[in-house]
């Protein structure tokens, strides 16, 4: 294995996860708001699943985004 490239192939997949996830949140946030589901001042319960089934891998994060 080369450390190098995997590690700079890690880090690419996470930069692709960030700036993908971090756009649907947005829009999903945008369109709560503009439905009236939500009010702005929030704190909403988030959860991100790591799945890699070659390596049995199946890790949760949670966090929470704050709104205001």
């Amino acid at each position: 294995m080369d450390q190098e490239t995997f590690n700079l192939s890690i880090r690419k997949l996470l930069k692709t996860f960030g700036v993908s996830s971090q756009r649907e949140i947005e829009q999903a946030v945008a369109n709560a708001l503009a439905a009236g589901t939500i009010a702005g001042g929030e704190t909403l319960a988030a959860t991100m699943t790591l799945q890699i089934a070659a390596l049995r891998l199946d890790v949760r994060f949670d966090g929470e985004i704050k709104l205001q």
